[in-house]
Parts: C-alpha cells; structure tokens; sequence
C-alpha cells in the first residue's frame, strides 16, 4: 500500500514520523510532506527526518489563503505521480483537497476542534477522522462529518512520542540550559494559527503577562523562554535581558527541555501536554479555552489553571518546593501514561486492516 502523509506543525512531525516507521517497517510505501516553517524545518533537521517541502506558512488571513492555494497546486503533480492509496494528515487542508479531488481517500488525525475554520475546510472531504475519546462526538457533527467516520482512541496524541522518550542530560546542556537549577520554562502561544489571530494584543503574550513578575519572585530561578517565531525571539530578548533568562532561538527537542524543569507554563497544547505525561508540574496559560485535551488534564491533577499572578505565585511555590506534591504529579502521570492506548497503534490497525472500509 501507499500511503501520503502530510504535517504542518512539529507535533505532527513528531506523530506522523512513529507512524510512517511502523508502516515502512510492515512493507508499505510512504511520502512525507510539509510546508517551509521555521519550527519544522528546524525539527527535521534536529531529528533527521526526510520529507518532501512543499509551500509555505502564510501568517495573515490573506497570506494563508495565498498560500493554501499555491501548496495545493505544488502537490498535485507530485501526489498524481506518488499515487497513494490513502492520504493522512492532522487536518491539513491542502492535503484534504488534493486527496478528494483526486479521488484519494483523506484519513484526518486532530484533536483540535477549537479550529473552527480547518475543521471547516478539511472533515466534509476526509473518509475519517481519528481522535481522541475525551472529545465527544457530537462536537465534531457541526463540521460536516458523519458519527460512523469517527474513530476515537483511548489516548491522547503526545502518548505516540513520548512513551519511548529517554532523557538527554547532555543534549539539554549544550542548549546553555543548566540543569542544577529551578528551571521555570515558558512555551509562547500560536499567535498566527488561525484559532488564535487577532484575539490576542502581545506578541508574545504569556511572557509579557507573567515573566515581570516571576524574575522579581523567583530569585534563584532560571527561565527558559521557548518562542515560535523570529521576531518573537528579538522581541523578547530585547525587552527581558537577564543573564537569568534564556531564549532559545534554535530548533529544540522539546520532550527534553520539559523534562529538566521544575515547573512548565505552556500557551498552547501540544507541550502542556508533553509536560503532563512526563509528570512534570504544569501551568496552562493558553489566551482561550475550549482545549478539551488540556481540561482533561487539569480534571486528572496533571495541568493546573491560574486566574492571577498571586495564584500562579503560590502554586509556582508548591511545585518548586513541594516533594511529595511533584512526586504525586509524577505518579499520576506514569498511571496515566500506563492506561493510555497509543493512537498510531490504532491508526496503524485500521490502515492495515480496514482500508477497504471506505
């Protein structure tokens, strides 16, 4: 069988790549594709991965409208003369598109129903779409797609890396990260994904709501700030110069910074939930709700929701200085990580074993 496989942002590299390998290592024929961004070139090269770069990230709703366009008249020669059996993607439009007007069956992977306009774009044309069970169905129907091509797994999707994650020490050190400190990172939040743009006035809005104030309280800390973009990265080097803070202005293996920390505040989904199943102390500062992965967290003690600074001071307190409070969370954590099914073991089956279903 061939399979096409497009991803769009590091998460899915990270997934789709555990899957290709299992679907290479069964004997099938598979093309990776993405798009020029700057966090998934920087990933490709950091973990070797070979895909095919196809188009570009637009930022504005003009820009990614432009773009959408141009990526899809790139793919469909390339996807005419691959010939795929089936095509996978997170919900990436142009991989919907193409697939369906080449009358290619589309499987979407997501977790992110809160992407109205994607969600929009891509679940009328895809055959199915796997998602995790804590997102009921019902809230997928208003997207035009059909309860019976719904398959839920038991998981969530970090699970498919980071069940085979082993800490690099040395890796986190030549980032400059020293790992004998409180290290409190910050992961900055998708400013330009559609769900996100023009509802939030920063440029970098968790760093500006909270860093002020916790180099002030934490003295001894260190900060790691994680941006996601380059003028992201001048912005806050510029106004929060500290010999005590950290930009990282590079590609990173975020599994493993996050597992050096003493505490973790995300801005988005992907690696608050990475720190949840590492058991690492977990602050969500993500602009809106709606995340029903990162709510099932908070419901299991994992991630923990703030509504002032005061507050995040003390829970910050309690998770730095708290032994038995971080050894809960790690516990959880584990028993969490134990009961959980990997969604590319799903997939993978339901590839393997009902592709003719559609």
């Amino acid at each position: 069988m061939k399979v096409w496989i497009d991803f769009l942002t590091p998460k899915y590299l990270l997934f789709f790549t555990k899957l290709a390998e299992r679907l290479r290592s069964s004997g099938h024929e598979v093309l990776l594709t993405t798009r020029a961004h700057r966090e998934v070139l920087g990933l490709m090269k950091l973990k070797d991965v070979e895909a095919l770069v196809v188009g570009r990230y637009g930022l504005t709703l003009r820009e990614k409208l432009v773009a959408s366009i141009e990526r899809m008249r790139e793919l469909i020669p390339k996807i005419s003369d691959f010939g795929p059996d089936v095509a996978i993607s997170h919900s990436s439009p142009e991989a919907a598109r193409v697939a369906f007007g080449l009358g290619i069956p589309h499987y979407s992977v997501s977790d992110t129903p809160h992407n109205v306009p994607v969600m929009k774009l891509t679940l009328p044309l895809s055959a199915l779409l796997f998602c995790p069970w804590v997102i009921p169905k019902d809230v997928w129907l208003e997207f035009g797609i059909s309860s019976d091509r719904i398959i839920q797994y038991r998981g969530i999707d970090q699970i498919a890396w980071i069940k085979d994650f082993k800490p690099d020490a040395d890796y986190v050190k030549s980032l400059g990260i020293p790992i004998n400190r409180d290290i409190i990172t910050i992961r900055e939040s998708e400013v330009f994904a559609s769900y996100l743009l023009g509802s939030v006035d920063s440029l970098a809005p968790v760093t500006d709501s909270l860093l002020p104030y916790l180099i002030k309280k934490f003295d001894d800390a260190f900060f790691v700030i994680l941006p996601r973009y380059e003028h992201q990265i001048e912005y806050i080097r510029s106004k929060y110069g500290d010999d005590r803070i950290l930009v990282l202005d590079r590609a990173f293996d975020g599994a493993n910074v996050i597992y050096f920390s003493k505490v973790f505040i995300g801005g988005g989904g992907t690696m608050t939930g990475e720190a949840a199943l590492l058991g690492v102390p977990t602050i969500s500062a993500y602009p809106k709700g709606g995340l029903y992965i990162i709510d099932y967290l908070v419901k299991m003690g994992l991630v923990f929701h703030v509504g002032s600074v005061q507050e995040v001071f003390g829970l910050i307190e309690k998770m730095l200085e708290d032994d038995e409070f971080r050894k809960d969370i790690k516990n959880r954590a584990d028993s969490l990580m134990r009961s959980m099914e990997n969604p590319i073991d799903v997939i993978f089956n339901y590839i393997c074993q009902r592709g003719d279903a559609v």
